[in-house]
């Protein structure tokens, strides 16, 4: 679906567009490239709690209103629980067992979720290219998540010399990022409910302030040396991970969304990952096994078809529709030549 011209008057429109996916994919790099000296729980609380407060800088200077009422505070409250304390706790923990790219393509398969979780709780519909980009990214998200072993032996987990329970499970990045991406498609459809009662933008400097306090309690009661190690380097990409991957990414992306684009801008989500990966392969020398790049493969294809599915309804709906046009007006032509060859065959009377 094409981006109307309209609906942004911005000056180079089309790289602030893709400005928001480009700054999650690099900040996933920096956060990376971080955490050897630092903590997850306490990294997480870094990138939420600061960006939450210079988005609400912003919106006060815009003169957006605060939340007003129980209801506002309850929705924000729990979209910070789920969006922001889960969502970055299990984004964070998750990176530390996990490569960059791998685990962006892990987190950008939540509109996969998203589309089930809309299907359900507000009867969207899926479609054909919906349905078939779901079952392609469950057997990509496997691929990725699932270990090369387990997958070449037939999922056999003797064969694979593997052992299957709970500690193992959350020791998987790969699985941590999954529940992180899960966290995250709860907290998109919970949006919903929450404009409702508040400003989104300000909710969403609210949810990451709210969300972000819990990461630093937890951090300072299970860690330590969380800035010990920290050098000048660290605290240069922590603050362009809190900065332009969260505050200014966020702000981008629901400016577009309030001017109207947000279909174009769902169906941008796919970049993501793939700077995460450019970017994780120049700087941190990430490589990923065959089996998984395959599952990258297939998880971009199938998040494509998702966020596209009406778009290619629609292509495939005018495809069929032109033949059948062709023959109705190949039909009448040849009626019509019918009629002018019996005009000239009837008979005149001298």
């Amino acid at each position: 679906m094409q981006l109307k011209q309209t609906d942004i008057k911005l000056p180079f429109q089309s790289l602030f567009l893709i400005a928001p996916f480009f700054l999650w994919g690099t900040a996933m790099v920096a956060m990376k490239g971080v955490m050897p000296n630092t903590t997850p729980l306490f990294m997480g609380g870094v990138r939420l709690v600061p960006a939450g407060l210079l988005i609400l800088l912003f919106t006060t200077l815009q003169g957006r209103s605060q939340p007003q009422g129980w209801k506002a505070w309850f929705w924000i409250s729990l979209f910070a629980l789920v969006d922001g304390a889960l969502f970055q706790g299990f984004l964070a923990e998750g990176l530390e067992r996990t490569g960059a790219g791998l685990g962006s393509v892990m987190i950008d398969s939540q509109p996969l979720a998203v589309a089930i979780l809309s299907l359900w709780l507000f009867q969207d519909k899926i479609g054909f290219w919906g349905w078939l980009g779901l079952l392609i990214g469950v057997g990509g998200i496997s691929l990725i998540g699932l270990p090369d072993e387990l997958i070449l032996n037939g999922f056999n987990l003797e064969t694979a010399g593997m052992s299957w329970g709970v500690d193992q499970l959350f020791q998987s990045g790969e699985w941590l990022m999954l529940l992180a991406s899960l966290s995250m498609a709860v907290g998109t459809v919970l949006v919903r409910w929450v404009c409702r009662y508040c400003d989104p933008v300000v909710a969403t400097g609210w949810h990451m302030i709210i969300g972000g306090l819990p990461l630093f309690v937890l951090s300072g009661s299970l860690e330590s040396q969380q800035w010990t190690h920290l050098g000048a380097y660290d605290w240069m990409a922590l603050g362009y991970s809190t900065v332009f991957g969260s505050a200014i990414a966020y702000a981008l992306f629901f400016y577009f969304a309030s001017s109207g684009s947000l279909t174009s801008l769902s169906s941008l989500t796919f970049l993501t990952p793939v700077f995460a990966l450019l970017f994780g392969n120049i700087f941190l020398g990430e490589v990923l096994s065959p089996l998984q790049s395959l599952g990258v493969g297939l998880t971009l294809v199938s998040i494509y078809l998702v966020n596209q599915r009406d778009t290619l309804a629609e292509k495939l709906k005018f495809n069929r529709s032109v033949p059948q046009n062709l023959n109705s007006l190949n039909e009448q032509q040849q009626q019509l030549h019918s009629s002018k060859a019996k005009a000239v065959e009837l008979p005149v009377e001298k």
